[in-house]
């Protein structure tokens, strides 16, 4: 269905709302849910889509994002007609670096030019969600539509000023945009819900190759949202697909993580009872890069003053990690995680490698890669001692980056 569709997924951005996070990584490289990059969820979408033709535009500090796809992801066979190719910016055009989404691809309109696709399908690589594109793809060329994109219905009180809101008629043909109004226009029949779009388009490649090159005449943001689109309803055959969820819950799922408390609360959304987000779905499986480790262990060791207890509830516990007397609840642990005795660790994110120590108390933290937390340390009791070393979010998330080194200054 999809074979005359050539898919590029942005992965390019700088993530500087989530730093330090980005500190030394990509925002699409960013882990996710324990075991997770967060461009795993759009790529696996392509993959339970039957997408096939995929070109990943990088940027900022792409080692670890392209290492990672080049493990996890070259699963495609070229004598098939299948790729994934990781392609940073090749200033062929200018020597600039990408100036915005639709100079991305005006960059390398020589790749799209080469393929010679009928249709372009392009993806953010930084969002979380579950959507079947080859459903999208059929609304498209039902409605013979130059450019379709992709909507998530919103309260019309949650999406004021936070989302580019799409306006759409009764056969959902786009006739206006607005780019986080305070009234958002609502959609025919539904007069409490407004149309956000998702950052997903999928463009007939005549039309997005105009597009793109008028824009580089113009002084403009070279962005999708902002330029191309509002300038191609009046003109073209612009239509909105609403998304619909592969999660099959009531409340469909999205999220733009493009913010560290964003972030934290999309990895809480995991750990409920029943989440809204399924990462346990065998019909639409999630698929990543992991290294070979032992089983997740947890340890119970009598002692002199009524033993040591170690255990996990209501939390994700990665392969090879070690919870030696010490508890953890709601919170997430990505691999080989080390939780020491008569710790405790509360709603929190600890990433790869990450040791606590004898007696450290952690809560609502989020702690990067390899950092060892001292005995007897507190993390997320003082927020005013918290914010003279780490980064803390206005809703109180203590951030302690990569390579940071923790003392125990009680």
């Amino acid at each position: 269905m999809m074979n005359n569709v050539m898919t590029i997924i942005l992965a390019g951005g700088r993530g500087e709302r989530l730093y330090p996070l980005t500190k030394d990584r990509a925002k699409p490289a960013v882990p996710f849910g324990g075991i997770y990059r967060i461009i795993d969820f759009t790529l696996s979408n392509c993959l339970n889509s039957h997408v096939r033709k995929i070109n990943v535009f990088t940027q900022y500090k792409s080692i670890s994002l392209d290492r990672h796809i080049k493990l996890g992801w070259n699963i495609f066979n070229n004598e098939l007609g299948e790729y994934i190719n990781v392609i940073p910016p090749q200033q062929r055009t200018s020597e600039n670096w990408y100036m915005g989404t639709a100079d991305a691809i005006y960059q390398n309109i020589y790749s799209i030019e080469a393929e010679r696709p009928e249709h372009v399908m392009i993806l953010s690589g930084d969002h979380i969600y579950k959507m079947n594109y080859e459903m999208m793809f059929r609304f498209h060329v039902e409605k013979n539509a130059d450019v379709t994109v992709g909507g998530i219905e919103f309260d019309v009180a949650k999406a004021a000023r936070q989302f580019g809101i799409l306006e759409i008629n009764e056969d959902r043909r786009i006739i206006g945009f607005e780019e986080k109004p305070e009234h958002p226009k609502t959609i025919p029949g539904s007069p409490d819900k407004a149309l956000s779009s998702m950052g997903i388009y999928i463009f007939k490649t005549d039309k997005l190759m105009r597009a793109v090159i008028e824009d580089t005449k113009k002084d403009s943001a070279h962005d999708f949202g902002k330029n191309i689109i509002p300038g191609m309803f009046k003109k073209d055959r612009v239509f909105a697909y609403l998304f619909v969820d592969e999660n099959k819950k009531e409340v469909k799922y999205w999220r733009d993580i493009g913010t560290l408390d964003a972030y934290w609360e999309a990895n809480m959304d995991l750990i409920e009872v029943t989440p809204v987000f399924n990462m346990y779905d065998k019909e639409w499986p999630l698929r990543t890069y992991q290294e070979q480790h032992p089983p997740a262990k947890t340890v119970f060791a009598q002692e002199h003053k009524g033993g040591r207890v170690g255990a996990a509830l209501d939390s994700i516990i990665s392969a090879g990690c070690i919870i030696s007397g010490g508890k953890v609840q709601r919170s997430i642990l990505s691999p080989e995680v080390r939780v020491n005795s008569y710790s405790n660790v509360f709603q929190s994110i600890l990433m790869e490698g990450v040791n606590i120590g004898r007696h450290a108390k952690i809560k609502n933290a989020i702690i990067d890669k390899g950092v060892s937390i001292p005995e007897y340390a507190e993390i997320g009791y003082d927020l005013e001692k918290d914010r003279k070393h780490y980064t803390v979010t206005d809703s109180g998330i203590v951030v302690i980056p990569k390579g940071a080194t923790v003392e125990n200054d009680k």
